[in-house]
């Protein structure tokens, strides 16, 4: 039977972690309920027993965590500021512990959540405020948490997936690159030292090779400095409106299938929870706009609200901007017909991120033999280049 690694308070606010033996993850938190304590967190571990433990020991606390734990500890009827008192006494860091005090002393001083959370924008984004307003203003703060708590779950597994896909290919980047500047600068002077002394002459390819071996050993400090300059000057010209509008451009020309379906993932999502959260259709729009990382998409989103003013709808104006995906415009207008917008929103989100994970592996599949065979590439040229003015010396007269 798989173990769960847990996380528990009481009514009291004493927390214990451990694992525990369940034939699903619902069932694991039935036990515990069963029990008489509070499940906070409930996941399968990739390692088992006392590691898991550890593991959880020393996870980081985020907004994500903050929010599981808060739903769970409303769902379990603790009123909020109580619910915010056990949160702060349990929190093992100090920041997130300083956050949730303030939290409660707003709360107590007669403060709503909101107006509290919306102290902490470093913690708390725009999005998720609006999101516990709707749900304070309506009465179903607990529903409300749950639903942030998927939002803010599901974007940090597609972060982890985008990001873990990345790790390999930056890794052989960084070896590949360091290998080469290693022959370059430390293998091939000693070749040229005995190359130099039996003044052969050298075929086109090993000159070219002790060339630029000789200016990289020679002015490598200066070629260092020239790239952090420019790398400087380049983060900073996309750190202003029209630059981040033009890289954003480039990116989408060179990744257009990846990014698309990024951002159709992030915007659907954020804009169904929003819609399902009870957010009205303008100030939701405005609110996944935030989200939109590429400036190219966030503009066109732009366009969409004006057409949502003017009482278009979403799904017209969206098609009008030529950037979603031919299929995320069909659903979303189903789903105006229909009156589910909200939920075929979602559905997109769920279709739109599996389609990221295949987008994602299909350009990992392209982007790791790319550059294996340019790495290949290099080495093999300087290798045979070495070769051939070995080769060469067998022809010198004794």
């Amino acid at each position: 039977m798989p173990i769960f690694a847990y996380r528990s308070t009481t009514m009291e606010g004493i927390v214990a972690e451990g694992v525990i033996e369940a034939a699903d993850e619902k069932s694991a938190i039935e036990r515990l309920k069963n029990t008489g304590v509070i499940p906070l967190e409930v996941r399968a571990p990739r390692e088992g027993g006392i590691r898991a433990k550890l593991r959880l020991k020393t996870r980081r606390l985020d907004p994500a965590t903050f929010t599981a734990e808060l739903s769970a500890l409303l769902g379990a009827g603790l009123p909020l500021d109580r619910s915010l008192n056990i949160l702060a006494e349990i929190s093992d860091r100090r920041e997130m512990k300083e956050v949730v005090q303030s939290l409660l002393k707003s709360v107590r001083e007669g403060g709503s959540f909101s107006d509290a959370l919306q102290k902490h924008p470093e913690a708390f984004p725009r999005l998720y405020v609006n999101m516990v307003r709707a749900g304070e203003a309506g009465g179903f703060l607990d529903v409300i948490l749950e639903r942030l708590n998927e939002f803010l779950e599901s974007s940090k597994e597609l972060k982890e997936h985008v990001f873990s896909a990345m790790i390999y290919p930056t890794i052989l980047f960084i070896t590949g690159g360091l290998s080469i500047i290693l022959i370059l600068t430390f293998v091939l002077p000693r070749f040229s030292v005995i190359f130099a002394e039996l003044g052969s002459s050298l075929p086109l390819s090993t000159q070219i090779l002790l060339v630029v071996s000789d200016a990289l050993k020679s002015y490598g400090w200066i070629l260092f400095i020239l790239i952090v300059a420019a790398g400087f000057v380049f983060k900073n010209y996309i750190s202003t409106g029209r630059g981040k509008y033009q890289w954003d451009a480039l990116k989408l020309r060179l990744m257009g299938d990846v990014i698309i379906k990024l951002e159709t993932a992030r915007f659907c999502r954020t804009l169904g929870t929003l819609l399902a959260s009870g957010v009205s259709l303008l100030q939701a729009l405005n609110n996944a706009r935030e989200v939109i990382s590429n400036q190219v998409i966030a503009s066109a989103i732009e366009m969409v609200s004006k057409g949502a003013k003017e009482g278009k709808g979403i799904a017209v104006p969206l098609s009008q901007s030529g950037i979603f995906p031919p299929l995320a415009l069909s659903m979303i207008k189903v789903g105006e017909e229909t009156g589910q917008l909200d939920q075929m929103l979602i559905r997109i989100a769920v279709t739109y991120e599996k389609s990221l994970r295949q987008a994602i592996k299909r350009f990992m599949g392209f982007l790791e033999p790319a550059l294996i065979l340019i790495m290949g590439l290099i080495i093999g040229f300087i290798v045979i280049s070495v070769l051939l003015a070995i080769f060469s010396i067998t022809e010198i007269p004794f």
